[in-house]
C-alpha cells in the first residue's frame, strides 16, 4: 500500500500516456501528492517556450520525465528526431527545472552501455551506446548532469506495464494462435514492472539522495526464459524454443548484456524492487482485472 506523502508535493509527470508515466501518476496520487500527468497534447518537449509557459505556470516541486522517443529501430532512420526529443527535449526540461528550482527525475536506459560481456554494469561504468536510441538517451543524461544538481537519473530495462504495448502482452497474444514460439536466449537482462518502479520513483521524489541509479526487478533472465515464465504462470501450453539473436536481425543493435548492478540503491537507502518472477505474477493478475 502506498504511503501518504508528508508534504503535499506538486509533481509533473511527462509521458502519462505511456506505461511508466501512467503508473507514476497513479502511485503519486495514492500518496496524496498533487500530481499532473502530461503528454504531447499539453505541450511538445521540443518546444522550449511552450514547455516553459506550461511548467512555470504550475511550478511543480518535481518533474518526473518518463516521456521519450523509444522506437529503437525506427530511430536509426530518424536520428535527428530522436535526438531532438531525447536530448533536446530533456535539456529543455532541465533548464526549466533549473529556473524554478525543481528536482528532476530522468528515466534512462541500459542502452547507454556497450552491452557486451557478463558483468553487472555499475552507474559510473564507461558509456558506449551501440545505437541511436542509446546515444540520444545518454545525451539526455549529460544535459541533466550539466545543468542540475538536484537530479535523479534512473536507468531501467525491459519495461512492462498495464498502459501500453510490451513483450509480455505480445507473447500472450501470440500464444493464442501458436503451439510453439522461438525466442532469443542470448540477450540477458532484468524485466522492470512499471508499477514497482513507480513506487521507487515516488520515494525518490520525496528524498534528496540525488544521483545516478539503476532500477529493475531483481534477478536476471533471457527473453526466452521470460516468455517461458509468463506462459507457465498464465497456464499457457505454448512451448518456447530458444534461438540466437541472429535469427531475428534488427536494424538497431540490441545489447546482449543488460545486467545492471543495484548496489547503488542499497547505498542510498532505497528499497530494491521485488523479483521479476513475482512481478510477472502480479502483472498477469492486473491484466486479468483490466
Amino acid at each position: 500500500m502506498a504511503e501518504r506523502m508528508n508534504i503535499r508535493m506538486k509533481v509533473l509527470v511527462t509521458g502519462v500516456t505511456g506505461q511508466l508515466g501512467y503508473d507514476c501518476v497513479k502511485e503519486l496520487g495514492l500518496r496524496g501528492a498533487e500530481v499532473r500527468g502530461v503528454s504531447s497534447k499539453d505541450f511538445s518537449l521540443t518546444d522550449y517556450e511552450a514547455a516553459r509557459r506550461y511548467i512555470t505556470a504550475w511550478k511543480p516541486d518535481v518533474v518526473m520525465h518518463c516521456a521519450a522517443y523509444t522506437a529503437v529501430d525506427k530511430a536509426e532512420d530518424e536520428r535527428e528526431r530522436c535526438e531532438e526529443v531525447n536530448a533536446g527535449g530533456t535539456r529543455n526540461l532541465a533548464e526549466i527545472c533549473q529556473d524554478i528550482d525543481a528536482k528532476m527525475i530522468y528515466i534512462s536506459t541500459d542502452y547507454v552501455f556497450r552491452g557486451d560481456g557478463e558483468r553487472f554494469y555499475e552507474p559510473a561504468d564507461e558509456k558506449a551506446p551501440q545505437n541511436i536510441y542509446g546515444q540520444t538517451k545518454l545525451h539526455g543524461e549529460l544535459a541533466v548532469q550539466e545543468l542540475l544538481t538536484k537530479y535523479f537519473i534512473v536507468r531501467i530495462s525491459w519495461v512492462f506495464g498495464i498502459n501500453g504495448k510490451n513483450f509480455i502482452k505480445t507473447m500472450l497474444k501470440l500464444s493464442e494462435t501458436h503451439d510453439e514460439l522461438t525466442v532469443v536466449d542470448d540477450q540477458i537482462g532484468s524485466p522492470t514492472y512499471t508499477r514497482d518502479l513507480a513506487v521507487l520513483l515516488a520515494d525518490m521524489a520525496e528524498s534528496d539522495r540525488y544521483g545516478v541509479y539503476h532500477a529493475t526487478n531483481e534477478g536476471i533472465c533471457s527473453w526466452a526464459e521470460l516468455a517461458a515464465e509468463v506462459f507457465s504462470q498464465a497456464g499457457r501450453s505454448t512451448k518456447v524454443t530458444p534461438v540466437s539473436s541472429s535469427a531475428y536481425p534488427t536494424k538497431a543493435v540490441r545489447p546482449k548484456n543488460s545486467r545492471m548492478s543495484k548496489d547503488c540503491l542499497d547505498a542510498a537507502g532505497f528499497k530494491r524492487l521485488p523479483r521479476w518472477q513475482d512481478a510477472v505474477g502480479r502483472y498477469l493478475i492486473e491484466l486479468c482485472a483490466d
